[in-house]
């Protein structure tokens, strides 16, 4: 895919691995976006409505994330790789199970998705950092805290 010239000060090479590392977050957040939606309409129990509730902000919140991902690929000059096809193509999420109802597996699976995209984001703001470019590991770190207070949201109803 070619790249789209910019007066932005990062050297063409860095650039383009900054763009490949945000192309495979913005795949593994759409993904987990639909996961989050998985869990919202099928979710049923005791704590339905609460669970509905909570998993519709989850998959709210990851929407503003798959943007920003998305804006930043192309205001490096690159072209986010951001359909539903391209996402499922290339996630590196577990896939969510399919046959789950009950609101305790939904908040182990979606809990476990959150944790692997939190712990992924944190690994990305050092792999960015570490390529000169602050504002993207920036944009991970606010990335990262956001995935961390919605895994708090979510562990807390299999916590007692």
């Amino acid at each position: 895919m070619g790249m789209h010239k910019t007066k932005i000060d990062l050297a063409k090479e860095k650039r383009e691995a900054i763009i490949a590392i945000l192309n495979q977050s913005l795949a593994d957040a759409a993904d987990l976006r639909s996961q989050a939606k998985q869990a919202h309409w099928n979710v049923k129990g005791p704590n339905f409505i609460a669970l509905h509730e909570l998993f519709d902000r989850v998959a709210t919140e990851l929407d503003t994330h798959v943007d920003d991902l998305a804006e930043r690929i192309t205001t490096l000059g690159g072209v986010a790789m951001g359909t539903v096809r391209l996402a499922a193509e290339n996630s590196s999420l577990s896939e969510y199970p399919h046959e789950i109802s009950d609101g305790t597996a939904h908040v182990d699976a979606l809990s476990s998705a959150l944790a692997d995209l939190g712990k992924k984001a944190r690994t990305n703001i050092d792999e960015t950092d570490g390529l000169g470019d602050k504002d993207t590991a920036d944009l991970y770190t606010g990335v990262s805290r956001s995935i961390d207070k919605l895994l708090w949201f979510v562990e807390a109803h299999n916590q007692a």
